[in-house]
């Protein structure tokens, strides 16, 4: 599966933005997507995942809870992040990626994935 990540952008703090992956390949849904971001200097980490196979089993980091939300159209082969109360600390470039494992508990390492999509850059800045 080939993934692209886009939607990224500047932002205000407190505003809001919506990325999206698109996948290629007929057996999407198949696949369970996490979104991960990188800043400057620092390890890439988990931001959110959405379970594959019919399940749409959700976990979070504690850092977006509440104020992210994972959503996935299997119709569009799309998966969408909508990022809402953004903060300075939320500026990473955000990647999307793909395994076939519907084990959502275990999703949360950049490890866990075999694919993986290019970045898309969030700013957040006042």
């Amino acid at each position: 599966v080939q993934l692209q990540a886009s939607g990224g952008g500047l932002v205000h703090p407190g505003g809001s933005l919506r990325l999206t992956c698109k996948a290629s390949g007929r057996t999407f849904r198949d696949y369970t997507i996490g979104w991960f971001r990188q800043a400057p200097g620092k390890e890439r980490e988990f931001v959110a995942v959405i379970a594959g196979a019919g399940r749409s089993t959700q976990k979070y980091a504690e850092a977006v809870k509440g104020r992210f939300a994972i959503s996935r159209d299997n119709a569009k082969n799309t998966v969408s992040l909508q990022m809402n109360s953004l903060q300075l600390e939320d500026t990473a470039v955000y990647y999307c990626a793909a395994d076939r494992s519907i084990i959502v508990s275990s999703m949360a390492t950049p490890n866990a994935y075999d694919y993986w999509g290019q970045g898309t850059q969030v700013t957040v800045s006042s």
